[in-house]
């Protein structure tokens, strides 16, 4: 156990006769976060393998899913908060070198009592998706499709939500390659189990957008309990022993999971919820429309997995020094989080610009005519996409700063007005004042992550000292 806080503790101090303090810092957050960035893409790829093999399957069953998917992920991230909390928690009290083993465990023990706690009222109402889409006026057909996929699918949450509050405890002692390597068989299993239960191969039954569920259900599942087997046979992981009297309460820890997992949890619904309300209002321009916003948006996504690993990262690396009350180190861990998020997201940008056709084809056959409009829809809705990449790079990585010094509050309202006040009626401007339909959607996108990102930068200036006088 000793030696795992070691390790996490790298500090700039080490090395520095050999390299100025950003290149130590800059190799520590890409060792931490590498395998983090891997994991976020892998898990980012049980969605695309079922986007790409509903496509293939049909377009219809393409953007029922794209509904359905937008109802799920606000369930899923209001999930999410309890998860995240763990990490900043296990790094705060890790970077206060006390002997850590028993807040360790509270946190994580606490954390997946919430999730046990949230999940049945969250799978309750993600039952009546259909319904809830048919009130927002989507097309009946897809409606109904889209209810029946989510009947399928929402087994799977409580079982994602669970894996996420053990990586975050992997992740926060610097052994991300634990969930690495389950996330790297998850998608294994998922795209094996798509690919038989979407097209009917290995003798299972051919059952389109429910095998797409199932698919995904399943290998949700299959990832809690790899990884919790994983985690019970690495003895550096097993020493803590987080079930250790498992159902006794630690009511300080649940609190705390709570009081930073709501805030969170509603800064990624107020992120994600804008982004997923241009599907449902790509709806009303037909099915060819959501599709290529479906294509265009889980390209934009794949990239954005790589700053959110090296944000993952700057949580724990600032959540470290913040416990060992190092400011110096706080600003560091944050600014050179998000100088390297940004390089990354201006290349990604370019590319989207310059091969957005190419990009488009990986999803849809360019060679069936039917799917013209779709993927000339969709290179708009690219190119547009790359003109926010270094926007997403900044708010992200501040913002995942900013939680690594348990700051949720603050991050939570500038999402909220950023995307709610700012970015949705500017949305609803452009589509049905200015007539400029999925391409006024993408015109609010920018909008918003433009507003957040700013005002990131100006709360991490302000929480880490660089303007002012704050002492942690």
């Amino acid at each position: 156990m000793t030696d795992s806080i070691q390790n996490i503790q790298t500090t700039t101090d080490v090395g520095a006769h050999v390299a100025p303090a950003w290149k130590i810092e800059a190799r520590a957050l890409l060792r931490l976060a590498g395998p983090i960035v891997i994991t976020q893409l892998a898990q980012m790829g049980v969605g695309t393998i079922d986007v790409l093999m509903l496509g293939a399957y049909s377009k219809d069953a393409l953007a029922a899913s794209a509904l359905a998917l937008s109802i799920y992920w606000a369930m899923w991230l209001l999930g999410m908060g309890p998860a995240v909390a763990v990490a900043p928690m296990i790094a705060h009290t890790l970077g206060e070198k006390r002997f850590a083993a028993p807040a360790v465990r509270a946190s994580v023990r606490m954390a997946l009592w919430a999730i046990l706690l949230i999940s049945p009222p969250m799978m309750l109402l993600l039952y009546f998706t259909g319904d809830i889409l048919l009130l927002l006026g989507e097309p009946a057909r897809l409606c109904a499709d889209a209810g029946a996929f989510m009947h399928v699918l929402m087994f799977g949450l409580p079982f994602t939500l669970a894996f996420n509050v053990l990586r975050g405890y992997t992740n926060a002692l610097s052994h991300p390659r634990a969930a690495l390597v389950v996330m790297m068989l998850t998608v294994v299993v998922n795209a094996t189990l798509g690919y038989a239960l979407i097209f009917g191969h290995f003798g299972a039954p051919r059952m389109g957008l429910l095998g797409a569920g199932w698919a995904s259900a399943l290998s949700f599942a299959f990832s809690f309990f790899a990884l919790l087997i994983a985690i019970l046979v690495t003895p550096s992981l097993a020493s803590y022993r987080i079930f250790h009297r498992f159902m006794r309460p630690a009511w300080p820890k649940l609190a705390e999971v709570v009081r930073l997992g709501l805030p969170i949890g509603m800064t990624m619904i107020f992120e994600a919820m804008f982004f997923n309300s241009g599907t449902l209002i790509m709806g009303y321009f037909g099915t060819e429309s959501v599709a290529a916003h479906q294509v265009a948006l889980n390209a934009v996504a794949l990239a954005f997995m790589v700053p959110l690993g090296v944000a993952t990262a700057a949580t724990v690396r600032v959540g470290l020094a913040a416990g060992a009350k190092d400011m110096p180190r706080v600003r560091l861990a944050g600014i050179t989080a998000s100088v390297l998020g940004q390089l990354f997201m201006i290349l990604t940008g370019l590319a989207f610009a310059v091969f957005p056709r190419q990009i488009v084809g990986f999803y849809i056959d360019a060679h069936d005519p039917a799917n013209v409009n779709v993927i000339e829809h969709a290179i708009v809705f690219l190119r547009l996409g790359a003109a926010f990449q270094f926007f997403d790079a900044l708010q992200v990585t501040l913002s995942l700063s900013l939680r690594g010094l348990k700051d949720a509050q603050a991050p939570m309202w500038i999402n909220g007005v950023s995307y709610w006040v700012v970015g949705f009626p500017a949305a609803l401007l452009f589509v049905f004042v200015f007539g400029f339909e999925g391409v006024g959607v993408w015109m609010a996108f920018i909008l918003g992550l433009f507003c957040c990102a700013s005002a990131m930068v100006f709360r991490f200036a302000w929480m880490s000292g660089m303007i002012g006088s704050r002492t942690l």
